[in-house]
C-alpha cells in the first residue's frame, strides 16, 4: 500500500512541524508516508479567483504527483476539499476527469484517514491541558469532517475539551477573501478570538494551517497567551508524554 503525503503550501513553508507530526504518528501504525517532490499548490487560490485555466495547470501537476498512490493524506481539509473540485475543472476532458475522480476517491484529511481508514480513535496520548477546537469551514462542510477530530481528542488522557461558542462561524481567513475584504475578515477573526478567550482554554486546536495562522495572528496582536496547534501536533506531543 502506497500512502502519500500531500503537504500543502502553508504546512510546507510555515508549519513543517505539522507534517513531521503526521509522519511520526502514522509510522506508529506501520504507515510509511511517501513524499512526491513534484507536488505543488492545489490550485485553490486561482480557482477561487476565477482563473480556472491556471487552476487546471496546477491541478494537473497534483494528478501527476499522486497518480500511483493508493491513499493521499493531507493535514488540510481546505486543500483536500479543493481536490474534490477537480472533476468540475476537468468536466470537458474525459481522460482528465477520470483521473480527477480517482484522486478524489483516495484523498483524505489526516483525521479522516486515521479514524475511517486505520480505525484508530485513541493514539494513547497524554495532554493535561484545557483545549478548545475550531472546526474549519472546508473540512467540516466540504468533507464532512466533524466527529473524527473530536473523538480523537476525547480519548486523550488528561485533555479537558471545552466547547467553543459559535464554533462553526468562519474565522475570516477564506483565502483570497482575507485580501479582498480585509476589514470584514479582520472583524470576523476578532470575533472568533473573543469566543476563544471566553473558553479560558490554554490551547486552540484546528485542522487547517490557514485558519490557525489567522487566529494565532490575532491572538499575538492582542498579547494573549493561548497556544494554537494543529491536532496532529497535539497528538504527537501527547504520545511523547505517554
Amino acid at each position: 500500500m502506497k500512502v502519500s503525503l500531500f503537504i500543502t503550501c502553508l504546512s510546507d513553508a510555515i508549519y513543517p512541524r505539522v507534517g513531521e507530526a503526521m509522519v511520526r504518528l502514522l509510522a506508529r501504525y506501520g504507515v510509511k508516508l511517501d513524499f512526491p517532490t513534484v507536488q505543488t499548490c492545489c490550485g485553490q487560490p486561482a480557482f477561487n479567483s476565477g482563473y480556472w485555466k491556471e487552476a487546471r495547470a496546477t491541478a494537473a501537476t497534483i494528478l501527476d504527483a499522486f497518480e500511483d498512490s493508493d491513499f493521499v493524506i493531507s493535514p488540510s481539509g481546505s486543500c483536500t476539499g479543493m481536490i474534490h473540485h477537480y472533476p468540475k475543472l476537468f468536466e470537458d476532458d474525459p481522460v482528465m476527469l477520470e483521473r480527477a475522480r480517482k484522486l478524489q476517491s483516495k484523498s483524505y484529511e489526516f483525521t479522516q484517514f486515521l479514524v475511517q481508514v486505520l480505525g484508530v480513535k485513541d493514539v494513547g496520548a497524554i495532554f493535561p491541558h484545557k483545549v478548545t477546537y475550531h472546526p474549519s469551514c472546508h473540512g467540516s462542510r466540504l468533507l464532512g469532517v466533524k466527529e473524527e477530530p473530536l473523538e480523537l481528542m476525547r480519548n486523550v488522557q488528561g485533555l479537558e475539551l471545552v466547547p467553543l461558542p459559535f464554533a462553526e462561524d468562519c474565522c475570516g481567513f477564506g483565502g483570497t477573501f482575507a485580501v479582498k475584504m480585509a476589514d470584514i475578515s479582520g472583524a470576523m477573526v476578532t470575533e472568533k478570538v473573543d469566543h476563544v478567550l471566553e473558553t479560558e482554554a490554554e490551547v486552540l486546536v484546528g485542522l487547517d494551517m490557514a485558519c490557525m495562522m489567522n487566529i494565532a495572528g490575532n491572538l499575538r496582536f492582542r498579547n494573549e497567551p493561548v497556544k494554537v496547534m494543529h491536532l496532529a501536533e497535539l497528538l504527537y506531543e501527547g504520545v511523547k508524554q505517554a
